[in-house]
């Protein structure tokens, strides 16, 4: 079987390959075409173009972009289903005296299209019907050849692996959050004094910053590249169709992310209102610089944003006695770094150098690039929002996609790394599940610490108690 090459070698800089297209299809009907790139083109010829057959076979960019995309135009079962009728009609041999050697030539061409498709899009293939087209298919091509048996084995035997494993994690996911409790009714029921804090659990700052890694990059790890469109799926205006849309909008992984990047926000701001004295108040202050620091160094700018989000929390930012005892020189320099002026000027510096040294590493943890998730994506929100999806002509408007897809196999590529660093399952499961405050608590317990400043606090402290 042909190997896979890794996302990052998939897209030039200016966003695809710019010789795919002067193989047997270029003057494909249907399809548009500018100095040999594909600007747009009808649904029904796109889909004949992933279609490989005797003498073609799609460039890989192709085939991610029109994958990744074509959901927002045909469900992926309809589009498996019409991708099946096409193979079975490329292999029917044109004179049947033609016998097998046909089938011999494209059938390892079909499997090859049908391995990127589970590897790089598994999540669809929790559609029974995709299920059973695949196998169908997947059939047809064993039934000839010992060799494709043993291929087409090893395919599907994968595709169950992996989406065991996702059913695993999302069980995982819906214990910690069935457990998770205000913090504010564990202190009322356990004394101060037996109450544990992040410092008793990790001491060292360097390794807490080392497991918000180890958690960053499993999750980052589980949201599959389909989601950042089905995040922002509206009705196709082609489409009759209006039953099918809440369907598509799979998006588990990707929410899931974004309520740990708030629980980060919301722990550092609870460990740091929690302490009764103010030198307390200050250690810990300082003690999530360090963390954040480290965080930086290491490239995962996702919980540096989190923990610099919480400590902004109004509850954190309005203890002057206690910001007074803090030496905030390093603080300002990692806010200087993620300030959000000039949409994020130094962070995107910033992360540029980070993928730069992931492309030349020597080490996994030189690999290591987790991007601010939100800012991720907002950009392919307003790259969503700024090109229309198809152009008056009904066209699909394949140029908006290259650019989408080159924004996804980016973070195709650093989510496929490896954490290097040991794991720690005390601090995990602390940071995991360890109760936080909530908005009104983190009020109560700041007001507690340093007494109300002005008429809205003080009726706020009221209110609160």
């Amino acid at each position: 079987m042909p190997q896979t090459p890794p996302f990052s070698a998939m897209f030039d800089s200016s966003g695809y390959n710019r010789n795919l297209y002067q193989a047997a299809e270029a003057g494909c009907a249907g399809l548009c075409y500018h100095d040999n790139n594909l600007l747009s083109g009808s649904l029904e010829a796109l889909i004949q173009h992933l279609v490989p057959n005797v003498d073609y076979y799609p460039d890989r960019t192709y085939i991610f972009t029109f994958l990744l995309s074509s959901r927002l135009f045909v469900h992926p079962y309809e589009l498996m289903a019409k991708v099946c009728h096409l193979c079975v009609e490329h292999q029917r041999p044109s004179d049947p005296s033609s016998d097998k050697n046909q089938i011999r030539k494209i059938a390892p061409k079909i499997l090859q299209l049908l391995t990127e498709w589970t590897e790089t899009f598994p999540y669809d293939f929790r559609d029974e019907r995709m299920m059973r087209n695949l196998k169908d298919l997947a059939h047809q091509i064993a039934s000839g050849e010992e060799t494709y048996r043993k291929n087409v084995h090893q395919m599907i035997q994968g595709l169950v692996r992996k989406l065991a494993t996702l059913s695993q994690y999302e069980e995982v996911l819906a214990k910690i959050s069935s457990t998770s409790t205000d913090r504010l009714t564990v202190l009322k029921t356990k004394p101060q004094s037996i109450q544990r804090d992040i410092i008793t659990v990790c001491s060292d700052p360097y390794t807490l910053a080392q497991q918000l890694t180890h958690i960053e990059l499993e999750r980052l790890n589980y949201i599959g590249p389909e989601e950042f469109v089905q995040a922002f799926v509206q009705k196709d205006p082609l489409d009759n169709d209006k039953s099918c849309y809440s369907e598509r909008k799979k998006t588990r992984n990707l929410e899931a992310y974004v309520e740990w990047f708030n629980r980060l926000s919301y722990l550092v701001a609870t460990e740091i209102c929690m302490p009764v004295k103010k030198k307390h108040r200050a250690r810990m202050i300082e003690y999530f610089i360090d963390v954040a620091r480290e965080c930086f160094n290491i490239g995962n700018f996702n919980s540096l944003m989190a923990i610099i989000s919480g400590m902004n929390m109004s509850p954190v930012s309005r203890l002057k006695k206690t910001w007074a005892k803090v030496k905030t020189a390093k603080f300002d320099v990692l806010e200087h770094q993620m300030d959000p002026s000039s949409n994020f000027y130094n962070y995107r510096t910033a992360l540029r150098g980070a993928a730069q040294r992931s492309l030349t590493a020597h080490s996994s943890r030189e690999k290591i690039v987790i991007p601010f998730f939100s800012l991720l994506i907002k950009d392919i929100y307003f790259l969503n929002e700024g090109c229309a999806n198809r152009l008056p002509n009904g066209h699909v408007n394949f140029e908006k996609f290259w650019e989408l897809a080159k924004q996804v196999s980016e973070f195709m590529t650093w989510k496929q790394v490896e954490c290097p660093f040991e794991r720690d399952r005390k601090i995990l499961q602390y940071l995991l599940t360890v109760p936080v405050f909530s908005e009104d608590a983190l009020y109560l317990a700041s007001y507690e610490s340093e007494g109300p400043e002005n008429h809205i606090e003080k009726d706020r402290w009221k209110s609160l108690r």
